[in-house]
């Protein structure tokens, strides 16, 4: 009698694929306990949707249009902080785990793993726990080199200059974040001097290199 009123594991999939939503609605939902109530097809969609339906989870791919994986989970951690978030995606290498896992995510599946892990990997995130699918290890976690240059950029600096690396103009970015046009371009200073770097294509060269934005 208690498991008929226990309640559910609340799920949101972000996914630009139909079709790859569907697979993931079914693996979740043949299982007790988890019930899906939303799906987003790009960023913004699901930024939103999280905002108004709050789910325990929200399984969100890397690359989506509009805003990516990464950029929905910094807004999402600033904004539903109670929803935890588990990334899906096609690149398992080193520099895109550690970067999900500092914006806030609390587990990342690679989709070649997903029917062995999407369901554990739900259930563990939901707990409060951490999970990873192989072949990820305990070295793709670990903290940068020393002396890494992204690492002395803010939350919010490496959100503007994954926007910048995505041809993303001023307006645009100002809009996305809900900033003026003069704070961005603030930041965009800022980031140079930072980084020493002098040109935008040296901004985006150094973003694909440190796997802020998926290759194409």
């Amino acid at each position: 009698m208690a498991g008929s009123t226990e309640k559910k594991i609340t799920v949101l999939l972000a996914d630009d694929h139909r079709l790859v939503r569907l697979g993931f609605r079914r693996l979740l939902e043949d299982e007790p306990g988890i019930e899906v109530i939303g799906e987003a097809g790009n960023g913004q969609e699901a930024i939103e949707l999280i905002d108004e339906l709050k789910p325990d989870v929200a399984v969100v791919d890397m690359a989506m249009p509009e805003l990516d994986g990464l950029q929905v989970i910094h807004e999402v951690r600033r904004r539903m902080p109670a929803t935890r978030l588990l990334v899906v995606s096609m690149y398992g290498e080193r520099n895109y785990v550690r970067n999900a896992v500092q914006a806030g995510a609390s587990g990342y599946v690679v989709k070649n793993a997903i029917d062995v892990d999407l369901v554990s990997a739900v259930r563990a995130v939901a707990q409060g726990r951490q999970f990873f699918s192989e072949p990820i290890t305990a070295k793709d976690l670990e903290g940068p080199e020393p002396e890494d240059p992204l690492e002395r950029l803010t939350q919010r600096e490496r959100q503007i200059l994954q926007l910048i690396a995505q041809a993303r103009s001023n307006k645009e970015i100002a809009n996305i974040l809900n900033i003026s046009v003069n704070t961005v371009n603030v930041h965009r200073t800022n980031l140079m001097n930072s980084l020493n770097l002098h040109s935008t294509a040296e901004l985006v060269l150094f973003a694909v290199k440190k796997g802020l934005v998926n290759p194409q």
